[in-house]
């Protein structure tokens, strides 16, 4: 699964936002047409002045148990296609650590 990577100390993660849903949650991975891999994230809110990011941001937050201030949204603003930046996550977090925990709640869902 390559929907993070490491950038210096940070680490970079790549979502795919399905906005309104009537569930949160994050599931799966979604291959798009060119093969990158995208995790699948779906929050309530509407995609109106960036509740949606907000709300993903929160979501990310909680599910890495990870402080929401070091989460932010670094392209995709008005796009379902996002890249975040969790800062400090490539010192604190190990791949290996990452790679179990979206592992195990993929699985999950």
């Amino acid at each position: 699964m390559t929907v993070f990577v490491r950038d210096g100390t940070d680490l970079l993660l790549t979502v795919r936002l399905t906005p309104g849903s009537t569930k949160e949650g994050i599931g799966g991975v979604w291959t798009d047409e060119k093969g990158a891999e995208w995790l699948s994230a779906r929050v309530r809110a509407v995609p109106e002045k960036g509740k949606a990011n907000a709300a993903l941001v929160a979501l990310l937050a909680k599910w890495l148990d990870w402080p929401r201030s070091a989460i932010s949204l670094e392209s995709g603003d008005t796009n379902r296609l996002k890249r975040l930046r969790i800062k400090g996550g490539g010192e604190r977090l190990s791949l290996a650590r990452l790679s179990a925990i979206i592992g195990e709640r993929v699985e999950a869902s």
